[in-house]
Formats: C-alpha cells, structure tokens, sequence
C-alpha cells in the first residue's frame, strides 16, 4: 500500500503557478492597507505608453518552437498532436533547434539512456536561454525530480492544453498539467482524437487505440506515466482512420503499451477493433499492428490468423517475449510462460504463412543467471526472430526491480554483446532473392540513396528514387538482401498502384482541422478545408491577433479617460473641502 506521503500527486491537481506569484490571501491582506491617493500624470507619456504594443518576446501565437520527441510510436503521434495544435494557433514549427523561442521536449521513460539525452537537452536549453515546456512520460511519472522545478509541463494525457502552457511559458510563468481525462468518473484513452496535426510523415498515421496496460511488470516505468489500461471507442478510431485515408495517407500504425487488451475496460475487443477498421482502408493502403503481449492475444489466436491474413493488413506482429527463463518471467511479474509465447508464435506461423514475428529481450534483468540467459539464447538460435530488440536492463528509479539485487553490470554489457552476435549471424532474407514482391512505398532511407518500401510482411525492400512510386503500391524483382533489407528494381511490366485515397498533404501541412477547432481559431470560412497549410493558418491568426491589439489599445485610451475624469472629480471635490 502506498504511504501517503507529500511526493504523491492528486489526480486532478492541473495548473501550478511559479512561487513567486502571490497568494490569494496575501492579495487581501494588502487591499485592507490601500490608501487612494490623488497625483498628477504626465499624460502626454502616459498616452504613449499604453499605446505602445508589448514586445515580440511577449506575444504569444508568433514564437518558433523545436519539438523533441524520445521513444515509441504512441509518444511520437502525441508530439505530432502538439505540433499541428501549436502552429493552428500561429506558432511556427522549425526544425532548428538554435532559432527556436522555446522547445517543446518530449520524453521517453524507458531506459536510463533516452532519460539522460532529456536531461541534457533541458540543460542545454537553459544554457542557451530557450523557454521549455516538457511532455511525455519522464515528467509525468516524476514531476518533482529536482532537474523538473520550475520548469512547464504538459501530461500524457492533457495534450490538448499545449497551446495553454506554451502560452502561459512564453509570458514567464511556470504551469503544470498532469490531471487525467475522466468521464463520469471514468478514465479516458487520452485526448481527442480529431485534434490539428502535423504527421512527421505524410504518408503515415499512428493512432493510439489505448493508453495504458493491464500488467504490473516491476521493471516498467512506463506505467507510472501512462497507468492503467483505457480505451478509445471503435466509432472514434474507425472516424480518425476515415479521415486520415482522407487526407492521403496510405499507411496506418496501431500504436498503445499493449494493443492485445485493447477493450477489455469497454467491453470489446482487438479482433471487432480490427474488423471494423479493414472496412474503411482503401485498396492498396496498408495496416500494421503494434505490439502485443502474450497473455492477452492467446485468447484470440484464431480471429489474429484470419485478420493478419488479410490483403490489406501487414502479417506482421511484435510479441515481446523478455526473457526465454520462466523463472525470470515470475521475478518479472510478466503473467505468462515461455510455452505460452512458443503457443502464439508457433500457431501464427502455421496459419499466416511468412509471417514476420518481431521480439524484444532483455538481459541481466535481477536474478538472472547465465543458465536463464542460455535458455533465452537457445529460444533466438530456434526462432531466429528477423526483427530483435536486444536491451540490456537498466534499474528505473522507483520501481520494485530498482529494489532487487542487480546483475554485475560488466555481466550484463556481455550479455547483450553475446546476445546481437548471436542476431548477426543470420541473415534471414537470402533465401528471397529472385522473388517478386508487391511493396508498397512510404519513405526516403536515412543515407537519402532510395525510397524505403515494405513488403506484404513488413519487410523492408530498398527501391530506386522515383517520385512516381512514393504512396503507391509497386511490383519489384529482388536482387540483394542484407540484414535488416532487400532491395528491389520494378518489374519490366510493372504497374504502379495508387490507393484509392486524396492526395497526401504536404510536409509540414496542418492536417485535422475540425468546425469546432477553427471556429475557436477565429480561420474564415473560405479557409474552412479539412487541412490547411501551416502559413495560411499563421496569417489568419496574426490577423486575428492585430485585430485584437487594435481593440485592446482602444480600450486603454478609454480607460485612461475615465481615470483623467474621475481624477478631475476628486480634485474638485477636494478643493471644495479645503475651501
């Protein structure tokens, strides 16, 4: 049971101001001791001052803002929720780190790595004199950490307020919101779904269709930011994929901490999720799960099979396993066997031919000996997994395995060595050369030499640089593997498929733009589309803002006349007392 003691939040404690504003009662206490007093202005300068608008510095709605965003695919749509609300509103968003007014960090809390990169970018932005506003899971799970005072911060699940803290940062104040999202009493799956974004990618929509997971891992950060399992309903979800094919994009992620117990808490399930969404996604657009744990998907092995055999969702599937040692497992509190986890795999390879499995593991977690790890290496040298996320375990402050007896940390770092040579020494795609594959094309590779394409099986193939095939779906011999691709040349006779969808946004355009949301921004009914580029966006805004400044600075005008009467009067009735 949890002691009661003052670093604990309450749920619905939001908006923290900086100490140094005052209190409520000292504001009182100090009315009770004003003495109106009668003086004389310089009304010329007194004109001028007030007429005068506040400095750039001090506007909201016309700053540039850097996002940072650390972790997984669920943390990343949430910076591209942020990003599109900020420049709806006028803010410019640069990737430039150096010409931003303030940065928006927003973090990842499962490893000490990702935590120690936030850290330095916090100090970073300090040394060089940049408001910060921080978002993700670092400071929601522990906002009293001394390197957090002072500082802004959005919560995982008030990502709709950023432009409320970015404002209230920008003026000098220091505002916290960590509530969370209620209904009745009901906890929510987060912030509306239909909010302004900005998509890294044009071409791809991450969809977050939970928040939260069922499970007590005691090594799991992650869970002391985003709780306890909450779901979207399937009409939203189904709403956002609508709009997002709308919108052009041709690929659609399922993200959340556990996607296999999405609906438990509403009374649904992942498979009537799924169904539902391959109704809405055009010919030639794709969908990719995200990842599951074993105990949850167990329960619908046969309705998974039937889904991910579908032409238009990726067999693939991540199901991390963390260890191949049931002991470690128990210590882990992981809530399943390793015969659990061969089960799931074993039955989707037979039923979803080729299927891709994708793992993680982690090494040295407490407890572990070097014949728990042999147990996990045989399980790799068996499955030979083509996507394998090797981690070597980090104790996160506050957690149950924080507690426990730590594995020498030399023993661990040799661990994972062994662990990636082990994963090196296949290469599971030289088999497939000389195969042709459909793929279907999203990206540009990091180096910039090709487009980046997945197969059927979520498989990346490497293709020539051709605009036309970007978004479309492509037939390809291919002709070289390595360990992590294929690369692939179009077919003689091959014909580009274009999805059934709009055309995509461009990069950088604002996508997601609702009545309501535009009404609020004040956009013109001619700008009333269901995307908008980000500089139209900016114009109307600042011109709502201009218009504003005009009506404030005719305000002050009159406000300074009434006080020039009324200090006439009193003046007035003064001289009539002495006399």
């Amino acid at each position: 049971m949890p002691s009661a003691s003052c670093e604990m939040l309450l749920d619905d404690i939001e908006d923290i101001v900086s100490q140094e504003d005052s209190k409520p009662q000292d504001r009182h206490f100090a009315r009770r001791h004003v003495v109106p007093k009668v003086r004389r202005r310089n009304t010329q300068t007194y004109l001028q001052e007030e007429s005068s608008p506040p400095s750039d510095s001090t506007i909201p709605g016309i700053q540039k803002i850097w996002i940072r965003t650390w972790g997984c695919s669920h943390n990343n749509s949430d910076g591209e929720y942020m990003a599109g609300q900020l420049a709806a509103y006028g803010y410019t968003i640069t990737e430039n780190p150096s010409e931003a007014d303030l940065w928006l960090l927003n973090s990842c809390t499962v490893k000490n790595p990702a935590e120690d990169h936030f850290r330095n970018s916090i100090k970073k932005a300090q040394e060089e004199n940049k408001k910060v506003v921080l978002a993700g899971c670092v400071p929601q799970a522990q906002p009293r950490q001394d390197y957090l005072k002072g500082l802004s911060i959005i919560g995982v699940q008030q990502i709709d307020r950023v432009v409320e803290v970015v404002e209230e940062t920008i003026k000098g104040h220091s505002v916290r919101l960590l509530g969370q999202k209620k209904d009745n009493g009901k906890r929510l799956g987060g912030a509306p779904l239909d909010l302004p974004k900005i998509r890294k990618n044009p071409l791809i929509e991450i969809i977050s269709i939970n928040t939260g997971c069922l499970n007590a891992c005691v090594y799991c950060k992650t869970k002391h930011a985003r709780g306890n399992l909450a779901s979207y309903p399937i009409e939203e979800l189904v709403d956002r994929a609508k709009q997002s094919f709308q919108e052009g994009v041709c690929e659609i992620w399922l993200t959340s901490e556990d996607t296999g117990a999405y609906g438990r808490d509403i009374g649904t399930s992942l498979p009537t999720l799924l169904w539902k969404l391959v109704e809405v996604i055009p010919e030639g657009a794709m969908l990719r799960l995200g990842m599951t744990n074993p105990p949850y998907i167990l329960e619908h092995l046969e309705e998974m099979a039937k889904i991910l055999n579908h032409r238009r969702v990726y067999a693939f599937l991540h199901i991390p396993v963390q260890s191949a040692s049931d002991s470690v497992l128990m210590g882990m509190k992981r809530e399943y066997c390793v015969a659990d986890f061969k089960r799931v795999v074993d039955f989707l390879k037979e039923k979803v031919p080729g299927i891709t499995i994708a793992t993680d593991i982690i090494c040295g977690f407490p407890g572990e000996t070097d014949q728990d790890f042999q147990e996990t290496v045989k399980l790799v040298e068996e499955y030979k997994f083509p996507s394998l996320f090797i981690n070597q375990f980090y104790p996160r402050p506050g957690t149950p395995a924080a507690k426990m007896e730590q594995v020498p940390t030399q023993v661990k770092k040799q661990r994972t060595k062994d662990l990636s040579r082990l994963f090196h020494s296949y290469n599971p795609y030289d088999h497939k050369i000389g195969e042709k594959q459909k793929v279907l094309v999203t990206e540009e590779s990091f180096d910039s030499k090709f487009y980046v394409a997945h197969n059927r099986f979520y498989e990346q193939v490497l293709v020539p640089k051709n605009p036309s095939f970007m978004g479309k779906m492509v037939e390809v011999d291919i002709y070289e593997s390595g360990k992590h691709f294929m690369k692939g040349l179009p077919v003689s006779d091959a014909k580009v498929h274009t999805p059934s969808i709009s055309k995509p946004l461009a990069k950088g355009e604002v996508s997601g733009l609702t009545k309501e949301f535009r009404n609020r921004l004040g956009i013109p009914p001619n700008l009333m589309t269901s995307h908008t580029p980000a500089a139209t966006l900016r114009d109307s805004v600042s011109s709502r803002m201009g218009l504003q400044m005009q009506s404030l600075h005719r305000d002050c005008v009159l406000r300074l006349a009434v006080g020039l009467a009324l200090v006439a009067l009193l003046f007035t009735i003064f001289a009539k007392v002495c006399n």
